[in-house]
């Protein structure tokens, strides 16, 4: 039996869109065209062919997967190498497909050799146009100080470089101040912030020697240095130069242009500082041999008065002055020599001190212990934060959970609506004897039959 206001009778079929094999392998490819933007890709170039047409169709391939490519004739002066089988490249492609055989393929629009080989060559081709400037020329290097009061440096401030010269200057000659031109030492921008900073310290020209440095790397890491503007950067600059970048087998363009490469950071402080102990055993000689020469001298002296009173008779008395103010003066010399061995001694003590109050190890230590307290202070505000704001979510939850219509309903209460247009009931007036309505109960609803109704 057939319910009142219910039609089942079956809908035709759509019709059939049926796609054609080259429909399909076109539209496949505006899809492709316009899902994927111009983008770079990096793999290794196997089989590649040249065809008589002079464009270049190779596999780019790595450790798991291999895609079709195609280099066109037009794009080829374009690319900045010839394909070969086996190279490492790097390529701007349009992501395509080829409509004639339905086969996914890239469309190259330039390709470079990426990896360290590029680097290299790069590297090589810049020596190479240096070297003809004159900028490696020996007859430019300056000589380093050999006892310099304050040596600049040119480094990261939070990398170990740093701690070992600080460490190696302190224990060879405490006396010698270290300014430090922080910088970073990789990534982009580095290399002009460093020449920046070889230029400020030749301006300002408050150090008597800079050093260059930082730690072991690869080739890319360490390439700011393998930059023109830095190599042009100490070409220029008026202090001698030492460059102490990576390990001893680590060589870049800043070594080149120096006027002195030091094998590590540590060597590099080495060549700039004298040993005191050695510089402290040369004064003792050197006061222990004029020491000796004065003796040797006053005794000569002494001898040669003692010879001329032995010729004279008279003058007995002021030879006998005269011998007196000799033995004065040697004492005075003694003296002296002492006095004067003690206010070196001390003047050295001091600039030690005066080389640790400057130290920035305690600064540095005062910057952990702010950042520590910060960060304390940050998880505490972020705990804080996280219990109001669960606080806030339970008092909407509940809210929420007052004012819902399905909390009335398990009260006891029903929604009526009408079963021709689902409109909720509100008035006993819209519904007429013999009519029918659904009752939305908390669980389920009833379909009921109107026999009667009531106006209030």
């Amino acid at each position: 039996m057939t319910q009142p206001g219910f039609d089942f009778t079956p809908a035709a079929p759509p019709p059939r869109d049926i796609y054609t094999v080259s429909r399909l392998n076109r539209e496949a490819k505006l899809l492709l065209e316009g899902s994927f933007p111009s983008l770079w890709i990096e793999g290794e170039i196997s089989k590649p062919a040249f065809p008589a047409s002079g464009h270049v169709y190779f596999s780019l391939k790595d450790s798991q997967a291999v895609i079709r490519c195609a280099l066109f004739r037009g794009a080829q002066r374009m690319a900045g190498v010839q394909p070969r089988d086996g190279m490492h490249v790097l390529a701007r492609v349009r992501v395509s497909l080829y409509e004639g055989r339905g086969e996914f393929q890239l469309i190259v629009e330039y390709l470079e050799e990426a990896g360290e080989g590029a680097l290299r060559r790069a590297f090589e081709q810049l020596k190479q146009r240096l070297a003809q400037e004159g900028l490696f020329d020996a007859a430019h290097k300056r000589p380093l100080p050999r006892l310099p009061r304050h040596i600049g440096l040119v480094t990261s401030a939070s990398g170990a470089v740093l701690h070992d010269i600080v460490t190696t200057l302190k224990r060879r000659f405490p006396a010698i101040a270290v300014l430090l031109y922080p910088v970073p030492v990789q990534g982009a921008g580095a290399a002009e912030k460093i020449a920046a900073a070889i230029q400020l310290a030749g301006k300002r020209h408050d150090c008597d020697a800079l050093i260059v440095a930082r730690g072991g790397g690869s080739l890319e890491d360490l390439w700011a240095f393998n930059e023109e503007v830095v190599a042009r950067a100490i070409y220029a600059c008026p202090l001698p130069i030492v460059s102490a970048i990576g390990h001893e087998t680590d060589i870049t363009i800043a070594d080149f242009v120096a006027d002195a490469r030091a094998p590590t950071p540590t060597a590099a402080a080495e060549l700039l500082s004298p040993d005191w102990r050695e510089w402290d055993a040369a004064f003792r000689q050197l006061a222990l041999r004029a020491a000796r020469q004065m003796q040797t001298r006053l005794q000569q002296t002494a001898q040669h008065l003692d010879w001329l009173s032995a010729r004279l008779v008279h003058p007995q008395n002021r030879i006998e002055l005269l011998r007196q103010r000799l033995h004065g003066l040697m004492l005075r010399l003694r003296l002296a020599h002492t006095a004067r061995y003690r206010t070196l001694h001390e003047s050295l003590v001091e600039l030690s001190t005066r080389l640790h109050r400057l130290s920035p190890a305690p600064r540095l230590q005062a910057q952990l212990l702010q950042h520590q307290h910060l960060q304390q202070r940050l998880n505490t505000a972020a705990r804080r934060t996280f219990e109001i704001a669960r606080e806030r979510l339970q008092h909407l939850a509940l809210t929420l959970n007052a004012l819902s219509p399905l909390a009335t309903l398990d009260r006891g209460y029903a929604i009526v609506r009408s079963a021709d247009t689902s409109a909720v009931l509100r008035d006993a007036r819209a519904v007429k004897q013999g009519g029918r309505v659904r009752a939305q109960l908390a669980h389920g609803s009833l379909d009921c039959l109107v026999e009667k109704t009531h106006e209030n």
